[in-house]
């Protein structure tokens, strides 16, 4: 109802629908009043934490400022000019904090303090009062029903005097419960007006103050000061510009002179020529990682050369890392399947390859004449380029791919008027000695005259291709070793030991003696130096299977016995001593010790040699205590049908000795006087068949005392 600014608490006992639309008017009212309060209070809530954290926030800068002396700047020096400017600073913003800190107590205490009281008091005060009055209007309306249906008979007196006194008890407490309510509705017009002006009048006058504070001790002290930190800045601003616009001139002169370095692969060779002439190089290649078994990934590195070392350093990291010594090193350019521009370093013991991929043929060739010029040492003459200029052919040689691996595998097999020694045939493969031919001298250990066998050749040749189709059940692949390729249907079929590893075959060749331990090193020295030399790089797979009874080498792929040794022939076995995946073994040829001719072949293994070798170890132990198991299991054969052949003599004997005794029983009868006279007075006359019964036991008494 417009006009209206209070509830009449004369009219709450009479308690008319007026009263109780009016009543609604002033709930509604309270009800927006609520709402807008809340929200108020959350904005004003804002307010007082960003002035909090405007607080904090401005401290910590004054802390951080004064903290910059203590800073190490990796390319800053010691400023002291800034160094103390910052100081100036940090005064000036820690005297801003304090005069932040003091606006937000005031703000607490002036603006926040007013209305949290207004919302948590009196709003709620209302709406506990709303509650109650609620209750005791529905209490009074079920008195009176209740008394309302009061009967006309005066037959229950204590009945009625309850519900009249009901009556008065409700509607008394509704009429006490509705003149608070009425008087709180109406106090909240007057509270509603102080509530909102009253934290606006503490904001303003905190913001008053504070600008106030901030006027009196900062605009005459530090006016001067900021004039001039003004103008340092406008002139530092200056210089920058100056600055840029150099630097982007020289980016424009760059772009256009290195245009043509974008491409990877220069179209024009004349227009820039290979360099063979460095002993120093760096950039980025891509460098070669095996991954898995055969499998492998390529990672784009920074190399530089260092003195006689290859480095490699990482994106984000500080110092570079050894890759290989190129002291006495090998590079050649190799043809890769999937890349191109790609070349290979070995390094002089042959234990390390490196397969390396620059961007360009142009690259490459510098690459691989820096790598050549390094490992001849010329880096350490006084005149590099005049050195290196003279051994510019050499680098040109050592560009040119190598011959293919089954051409280089041909040269170094023996020819039929005879064994070609080993200098002479490693020799004849360059094109003129090499200096790392000295280091491969042969001693006592290796067989002279001895060539090496770098791959397993199939088992079954063509000699022998036809005679299998002749002879199905007598056919037998060769094995072009010497040993004895002999197998039977149970070779591994009860074998206790079955292990299974993945190999790689580097080489074989004949040792003179099969019992020295050092053998096998030297044999591993001279195949890996042998292979580094001839550049053979691939090997064969296979997958060799460890048994109680032999050793094979199976191709994973056809799952064909390539090779099978006897364990019986194998000698020893060892791994390398610093490559641990390299391991080897010695073979005795079949025909017993008395042959001094042996066989060494060497491997590489996926996994630790130590552990193929141990294997084969056990495998000889398990095969040693499997024969001494047999013979004793002979022996005891031997001995049960000894105690057999015992027990049948003596059952015999037993026999005899009952037969005997039978015949000694006959005999008795049989010497009694012949003919006696009955009990009648008659002769016993004996038949035909008792006196041969008699006979026959003395021929038999006889016979068994003679066998006896």
């Amino acid at each position: 109802m417009p006009g209206i600014e209070k509830l009449p608490i004369e009219e709450t006992l009479e308690d008319s629908p007026q009263t109780r639309s009016l009543l609604g008017v002033f709930e509604e009212d309270t009800a927006a009043i609520s709402n807008y309060c809340t929200q108020l209070y959350q904005a004003m809530q804002r307010i007082y934490d960003a002035q909090n954290e405007l607080s904090a926030a401005t401290h910590l800068t004054s802390r951080l400022l004064k903290e910059y002396d203590k800073q190490r700047f990796p390319l800053g020096g010691d400023d002291e000019v800034m160094s103390s400017t910052l100081q100036q600073f940090a005064k000036v913003i820690d005297e801003l904090s304090s005069c932040h800190a003091v606006l937000s107590t005031q703000l607490a205490d002036a603006m926040m303090f007013p209305i949290t009281q207004f919302k948590e008091r009196d709003l709620k005060e209302i709406l506990t009062l709303k509650e109650v009055f609620q209750i005791a209007s529905d209490d009074h309306d079920v008195a009176i029903n209740r008394y309302s249906r009061l009967s006309k008979r005066r037959e229950n007196d204590k009945l009625r005097a309850e519900v009249v006194e009901d009556v008065y008890t409700s509607r008394k407490k509704q009429h006490q419960t509705m003149m608070h309510y009425f008087c709180s509705l109406n106090t909240l017009q007057y509270k509603k007006k102080t509530a909102l002006l009253e934290p606006l009048l503490g904001y303003m006058q905190a913001q008053i103050s504070f600008f106030k504070l901030g006027s009196e001790n900062l605009t005459q002290q530090w006016e001067e000061f900021l004039g001039t930190i003004g103008t340092s800045v406008q002139n530092v601003r200056r210089e920058m510009e100056e600055e840029v616009g150099q630097m982007q001139q020289t980016i424009q002169e760059m772009e256009r002179a290195c245009d043509a370095l974008y491409a990877p692969c220069d179209p024009d060779p004349a227009h820039s020529p290979v360099s063979r002439n460095l002993t120093r190089k760096q950039g980025y290649l891509y460098i070669r990682n095996k991954t898995g078994l055969v499998s492998s990934s390529w990672e784009r590195q920074y190399f530089f050369t260092q003195g006689g070392n290859l480095m490699q350093q990482g994106r984000g990291e500080v110092a570079g890392g050894l890759v290989t010594d190129l002291d006495n090193s090998s590079v050649m350019a190799v043809d890769c399947d999937d890349r191109r521009f790609c070349f290979q370093v070995t390094s002089f013991d042959g234990k390390k390859v490196v397969t390396l991929q620059a961007e360009s043929r142009k690259e490459c060739e510098e690459w691989i004449s820096t790598i050549n010029n390094i490992s001849r040492r010329i880096y350490l003459s006084e005149n590099a380029e005049e050195l290196a200029a003279r051994v510019n052919q050499s680098a040109l040689e050592a560009v040119t791919p190598s011959p293919s691996f089954q051409q280089r595998h041909e040269s170094m097999r023996p020819t039929s008027k005879g064994r070609t020694g080993r200098a002479s045939s490693i020799s004849s493969v360059g094109s003129e000695p090499s200096p790392a031919l000295s280091v491969l001298s042969l001693d006592a250990l290796v067989a002279p005259e001895t060539p090496i066998q770098f791959d397993i050749i199939s088992p079954v040749s063509e000699e022998n291709s036809g005679q299998s189709k002749t002879a199905p059940q007598s056919s037998r692949r060769s094995n072009p070793f010497g040993e004895s390729g002999e197998s039977t249907a149970e070779d591994s079929e009860d074998s206790i030991l079955h292990q299974l590893f993945i190999v790689r075959f580097l080489g074989s060749m004949e040792v003179k003696t099969a019992e020295s331990a050092d053998v096998i090193s030297e044999t591993m020295r001279q195949i890996l130096a042998a292979r580094a030399i001839h550049n053979i790089f691939r090997m064969t797979e296979s997958h060799l299977l460890v048994t109680c009874d032999c050793l094979k080498l199976i191709d994973p792929q056809t799952q064909v016995t390539r090779l099978r040794f006897p364990l019986s022939t194998v000698v020893q076995c060892l791994s390398h001593q610093d490559n641990k995946r390299l391991f080897g073994f010695v073979l005795q040829s079949a025909s017993g010790r008395s042959d001094s001719r042996a066989m060494c072949y060497i491997f590489e293994s996926n996994n630790d040699g130590e552990k193929i070798c141990d294997s084969i170890g056990l495998a000889k132990q398990i095969a040693l205590h499997s024969e001494m198991d047999r013979k004793a299991v002979e022996k005891k054969k031997e001995e049960d049908k000894a105690k057999e052949k015992q027990k049948e003599e003596l059952s015999k004997q037993r026999q005899i000795e009952k037969d005997l005794e039978e015949q000694s029983r006959l005999i008795a009868a049989s010497s009694r006087p012949a003919n006696p006279p009955g009990s009648d007075g008659q002769f016993l006359v004996l038949s035909n068949s008792q006196s041969e019964d008699s006979d026959a036991g003395e021929e038999g008494k006889k016979k068994g005392e003679s066998e006896a």
